[in-house]
């Protein structure tokens, strides 16, 4: 089977998405070759059974590190569930969702697990299954899809203003 033909976009090791399919326009990401799948700090996690018998999750997004402001409640179908090591070595099964991220531009759809990221420098990590989407990483760089707004970027930090 061939893989299917992208443009390439050179992207720095950390940049400024969204994730429009739940309402976070802005938050910061890891770009990491060395992970497979994806992963959103997501809090608050409680699976469940919808009325069309299908596995849902819902759980909470904060996209500002030492922050409330702008958390979003999700819901949405679970995609899988799997084992996943951690860059410490340690395995523990996650819930897999698809979620839609905007990156330079281009929205894609990406397998990712819901963790607690919160020791973490980031909210959001993208993996290589998404970056193979059209992406290569110059880890000497950083956003170089543009940064989000003054104003977004004083609220990442906990600024007030």
């Amino acid at each position: 089977m061939r893989e299917p033909v992208y443009s390439t976009t050179i992207a720095g090791w950390r940049e400024w998405i969204g994730l429009p399919s739940i309402g976070v326009p802005w938050i910061k990401a890891k770009l990491d070759t060395g992970a497979r799948s994806s992963a959103l700090h997501a809090f608050d996690i409680e699976e469940f059974t919808g009325e069309d018998g299908s596995d849902r999750v819902r759980f909470r997004v904060k996209p500002w590190q030492r922050s409330e402001a702008d958390a979003v409640l999700v819901e949405c179908p679970v995609h899988d569930r799997r084992s996943v090591r951690s860059s410490s070595g340690h395995s523990a099964e996650r819930i897999v969702v698809l979620l839609k991220v905007e990156l330079f531009g281009r929205t894609i759809t990406t397998e990712t697990t819901l963790t607690n990221r919160d020791q973490m420098g980031f909210r959001m990590l993208i993996g290589r299954e998404a970056l193979r989407q059209g992406f290569l990483v110059d880890s000497g760089k950083s956003f170089l899809g543009g940064r989000a707004p003054k104003e977004i970027r004083r609220s990442n930090r906990g600024a007030n203003s």
